[in-house]
């Protein structure tokens, strides 16, 4: 049995200024061949999972093709995506006939000139494989899943956990079902059920309620005979795309009847409790002034508003401004700027520079912080994450970094590329341990959770500005449903005319 193994991994937000260009996904790196296996194998990621599943099973042989994975940004170009996309179904092409093809996508991936991208690529695999090869998909759980997801593909499931733990558990799942589906032992049938409702950031962590107890109902669905597989999808707001929103997914064994069943009787239980969906956080000045009184730290403030995660750039200086501005020396920030950095590396260890530090994207997310900093260390920027840590991707290249300590006390991390929050490494690199602060910024939601969670006291989420700001009023979605719950609270479900 030969199962071809690609993807193209990015979660696109629709008002994000930096575009995945060439040049962004020449960066990011496209891997091909053996070079997938070694960058996966024996990881945590949805490749890693697929590479578990085809290593459990003597007879089945796993080709990997094509494969990138981009940090979160804006739309992909046309430019970009065409020649990847080209690539991708030349390698499934040539390298065929397969039994079956297991694709590594995020779900919320937009292009220039092409909406719905994840569709459009396992529509794109569909053609080259033909109609009875097995298409296995496993997606983000931020997926904004689509009817052309779900018609191009065989087996399709989303993480269950967020922060994502087990993107190489689900990805395992769906693997193991194409290969008992080429051995004749299954017949997928999927049901989707997209839902007219958008889940508040805020309110995205699967350990926390609602999304806590959606997925406890979407595991009681699970145990039902017949079932094969089970998918309640949060959805990405930052993505302004007819998708948007939450759906759910349910894959039977030769029983699209009750897929369907089971799929409009969950998604009537999560819109039940569509309440939850909608809250809000602190600003700024209010979370830095909890952070000051906790009686032990250090407290993780995570910047909503620059959630790198989420698409966002990562040079936020807004809660440092708070920081300074009430007074909290011992804070840790990490920021993109490549300008300061790279004035940092000039200079050396122990040398006092004079910086502007910050908002060199988005004047909202500013003012710059100018101040006189001593550099504390100097790193290359290459390093690897060891504790468990979101979608497992544990591989980070922050490329010339600076550590520099600012004279009103903060301590500033600033990077030439953007790393996401994933992992404490990124301190260690310079030197630095989140025990010898009282407060750390991280530029996410619940990303870092995974890493940090365990060396922090408190987590307060901080409702700062940007393009993943908390509120999704803030943003025109044009492209979205409607009527749509929380933008027009009177929305019902289910319609009518039926799912």
């Amino acid at each position: 049995m030969r199962l071809a193994v690609l993807g193209l991994w990015h979660e696109a937000n629709t008002f994000a200024s930096v575009l995945a260009d060439s040049a962004y996904v020449e960066a990011a790196g496209v891997l091909r061949g053996p070079e997938i296996v070694a960058r996966h194998d024996g990881g945590t990621t949805t490749v890693a999972g697929y590479l578990a599943a085809g290593a459990r099973h003597a007879d089945v042989e796993l080709v990997p093709l094509v494969m990138t994975t981009l940090v979160p940004a804006g739309p992909i170009t046309s430019a970009a995506l065409h020649p990847l996309v080209d690539e991708m179904v030349a390698a499934l092409t040539a390298g065929g006939p397969f039994d079956g093809v297991l694709a590594a996508l995020h779900g919320a991936a937009v292009a220039e000139d092409v909406l719905d991208v994840d569709g459009f690529l396992l529509g794109r695999f569909r053609d080259a494989v033909g109609p009875d090869v097995p298409i296995g998909v496993s997606l983000d759980l931020h997926a904004n899943v689509s009817a052309a997801m779900c018609a191009h593909s065989d087996v399709l499931n989303t993480y269950r956990t967020n922060p994502h733990v087990d993107a190489r558990e689900v990805a395992q799942e769906v693997a193991e079902l194409v290969i008992r589906t080429v051995r004749g032992e299954l017949r997928p049938t999927q049901a989707f059920a997209p839902l007219p409702a958008a889940i508040n950031i805020l309110c995205q962590n699967t350990g926390e309620s609602p999304m806590r107890d959606a997925l406890a109902d979407a595991r009681a669905t699970m145990a039902q005979a017949g079932v094969l597989s089970v998918s309640v999808a949060e959805g990405y707001p930052y993505a302004d795309v007819p998708e948007m929103g939450m759906a759910v997914v349910v894959v039977t064994d030769d029983d699209q009847a009750a897929a369907g069943r089971h799929a409009r009787a969950l998604a009537e239980r999560v819109w039940a409790r569509r309440a939850g969906f909608d809250t809000t956080a602190p600003g700024a000045a209010e979370a830095v002034a909890l952070a000051a009184a906790a009686p032990a730290g250090p407290v993780l403030l995570l910047d909503v508003g620059d959630n790198i995660g989420g698409g966002s750039p990562g040079d936020s200086v807004v809660l440092l401004n708070a920081a300074r501005d009430a007074g909290l020396a011992n804070l840790l920030t990490i920021v993109w700027d490549p300008v300061s950095a790279a004035h940092c590396v000039e200079a050396g260890v122990d040398a006092r520079v004079t910086l502007s530090i910050g908002a060199r994207t988005d004047p909202e997310t500013g003012p710059p912080v100018t101040a006189t900093a001593t550099v504390l260390a100097l790193h290359h920027g290459v390093h690897e994450a060891t504790e468990p840590v979101h979608a497992g991707l544990s591989s980070f290249d922050g490329g010339p970094t600076a550590a520099v300590r600012l004279d009103s006390g903060q301590t500033v991390i600033l990077t030439s590329k953007v790393v996401p929050p994933f992992s404490t490494a990124t301190l260690a690199t310079v030197g630095l341990a989140p025990g010898d602060f009282a407060a750390i910024v991280a530029k996410g939601v619940h990303s870092p959770l995974a890493g940090y969670r365990p060396h922090v006291t408190e987590v307060v989420r901080v409702d700062t500005p940007g393009v993943t700001s908390a509120d999704p009023r803030r943003f025109a979605l044009r492209h979205r449903r409607r009527p749509m719950f929380p933008f027009e609270p009177e929305t019902t479900y289910p319609e009518e005319d039926g799912v």
